[in-house]
């Protein structure tokens, strides 16, 4: 039986703070503990405004004071962990790392930690955590803030490569409306089965989830379109070296698209054929998120990023190329 402790905090709100909802605020002091479990808090009465019991939508004013008492309990899914990160370039508000192939972006349902939302809440509040060496909230009246990673985007844990990560409110919400509008490049390599009569070309399936069928998201002419650019950047022995752009992005639409049109990307156990001819018995999915361009959210300045190939996935070109 695990014995919980109860802890109490005291926040007196800056004129920096006033006007932020409660549970905003209480995410930027709490950043091991999910938004889920602080508003829940809120709701059992653990949290209050001036001696008062508050929902977590209330407004903060300069001067408030806030109190928090709650039970220590076994890690969250959003626990920092120190994990290597491979970091291309980061400053006051984004950080640019890759991902490697295998590792989840984000906890789910089966899987709590291990993934890179954990280590990033380690790596933005490095300073912090080696300071103090705890991954709850800061010391009692101590004005420290911690930074939630903002996830802009996903790749699949079979993907490897670059992704931006915001680390301020701002920052994301810019770039997220980025996103959605399509202001953002991304450019893929996918080694596929097969040579492609054609030099570059578009591929274009609407894409739809099936609940009672493996995969979920399959080619279904009830689906959202989706639109897959694609250059032939290399013609191997049985395969092909490709460029991709997802002008659109629906869910594993690069891997969807490939395996529909005939050239599956090799060691995609989901969408190809793992024995069939031309896979090759590859120990990773042969797909790579090598280019993000974009916008800076505060500069303006567009930058680029380049992610280069992974070790695995380059000897396997080299075998192809043999």
């Amino acid at each position: 039986m695990i014995e919980l402790m109860s802890r109490s905090f005291q926040f007196d709100i800056a004129a920096g703070d006033a006007g932020r909802r409660l549970d905003e605020f209480l995410a930027s002091r709490f950043g091991g503990l999910s938004r889920l479990r602080l508003q829940n808090l809120i709701k059992a009465g653990a949290c209050r405004v001036n001696d008062a019991a508050t929902p977590a939508g209330w407004r903060l004013a300069a001067g408030d004071v806030v109190d928090v008492t709650f039970d220590e309990a076994p890690p969250t899914a959003m626990e920092p962990e120190a994990t290597p990160l491979d970091v291309l370039h980061e400053d006051d508000q984004i950080v640019v790392v890759v991902k490697p192939a295998g590792l989840l972006v984000h906890p789910n349902k089966g899987a709590k930690r291990g993934t890179l939302a954990n280590a990033l809440a380690y790596h933005l509040n490095r300073d912090y955590y080696d300071a103090t060496a705890r991954l709850t909230a800061p010391a009692h009246g101590e004005a420290h803030q911690l930074v939630r990673p903002g996830l802009v985007h996903r790749l699949d844990r079979a993907t490897s490569g670059v992704m931006v990560v915001a680390k301020t409110q701002r920052a994301l919400s810019q770039l997220s409306r980025h996103f959605n509008r399509r202001l953002i490049e991304k450019r893929y390599l996918a080694l596929v089965v097969g040579a492609l009569g054609e030099d570059a070309g578009r591929w274009q399936a609407p894409i739809a989830r099936r609940e009672d069928l493996q995969p979920h998201w399959w080619v279904s002419e009830g689906g959202k379109p989706s639109v897959t650019n694609f250059t032939v950047r290399e013609r191997l022995a049985g395969a092909s070296l490709l460029e991709m752009e997802p002008v659109t992005g629906r869910t594993n639409q690069l891997r969807i698209h490939a395996a529909y049109f005939g050239h599956a990307i090799i060691g995609d156990w989901l969408y190809g054929d793992a024995g069939a001819s031309g896979q090759g018995g590859a120990s990773r999915l042969c797909l790579h998120a090598w280019r993000l361009a974009f916008h800076h959210p505060t500069t303006g300045v567009w930058v680029e990023f380049v992610a280069p190939l992974p070790d695995d996935f380059a000897r396997l070109i080299d075998e192809r190329r043999g």
